[in-house]
């Protein structure tokens, strides 16, 4: 039997032991970091989940989407999460550092919404589920609609990472795809950590093919004991053709501490200014 002892640690490493915030309490931060942001709150109502969201936008062709990781899944050693609304939104914060005015904040299924369909095996076994990627496939569709945008660049921070690139591979409006610390290979993330397979979730490496004919840059953290070097490496090595797809390695950052404070220069080198993306 697999030890469940470390799938807490990697899920739940940075929560406090002393208490967990309340799913209002987790709200009421997300809602004091938007503050006077002029950013617009809306519900997009899939036909699986409704994704909450976060808009900030103007005319454009491309728009920028940002897909939360998967928040609080475990809250002991024996206890699924009633609600997977994240203590630390990260790809929040991260969309709130980005200067583009055409932006898009999308959380994953049941994090700040209440949906009849949510379920816990939607943040555990079926985190990457199609169900859960129709949801996204479907908001893709909605924000074409109201943004008349012509095409995505995606980024996705840890199991949104899984969740962008499952996207990129069933799309063909995606310009460009970003993981921070991304779970690129989640069957060798679970052998690697000797932790409970996700079994009923999509895998990126599946799709090898249809990746890689998109342009993609995987930010990895040098310090990141979560999802090291090892999961890009093992995703990289599906591809025929690696000629789309780069990786970066930043010195002294781990799976959450140093992104936020550097993410309005990464942005900058590593979708602004990026040599490869405009190839």
């Amino acid at each position: 039997m697999k030890s469940f002892s470390v799938l807490l640690f990697i899920v739940i490493f940075f929560i406090a032991c002393a208490s967990i915030p309340t799913v209002e309490e987790r709200i009421n931060t997300s809602n004091k970091l938007i503050k006077d942001k002029q950013i617009k709150k809306e519900v997009l109502h899939t036909s699986t989940f409704s994704l909450y969201s976060l808009q900030k936008t103007s005319s454009c062709n491309t728009l920028r989407v940002y897909i939360e990781g998967d928040g609080l899944s475990w809250v002991s050693r024996t206890k699924v999460s009633n609600n997977p609304t994240p203590i630390n939104p990260l790809a929040m914060k991260l969309f709130l550092k980005d200067k583009n005015p055409c932006k898009v904040y999308l959380a994953r299924p049941c994090q700040y919404t209440k949906d009849s369909l949510c379920q816990k095996r939607y943040w555990t076994s079926h985190r990457y589920s199609k169900e859960v990627l129709t949801s996204y496939l479907d908001a893709f569709d909605l924000l074409k609609q109201k943004f008349t945008n012509k095409d995505f660049e995606i980024i996705g921070y840890s199991g949104g990472g899984a969740i962008a690139s499952l996207a990129a591979a069933k799309r063909d409006d995606i310009s460009f795809l970003v993981t921070v610390a991304g779970n690129l290979d989640h069957k060798y993330w679970t052998n690697k950590h000797n932790i409970s397979s996700l079994y009923a979730s999509l895998n990126p490496p599946q799709f090898a093919k249809e990746l890689q004919k998109i342009k993609q840059v995987h930010l990895i953290g040098e310090k990141d004991r979560v999802i090291d070097k090892t999961i890009f490496d093992s995703y990289n090595s599906y591809f025929k053709d690696k000629s789309n797809i780069k990786y970066v390695v930043l010195k002294d950052f781990t799976h959450q501490k140093g992104w936020e404070k550097s993410w309005e220069s990464l942005v900058q080198n590593y979708l602004e200014n990026f040599p490869f993306k405009r190839k």
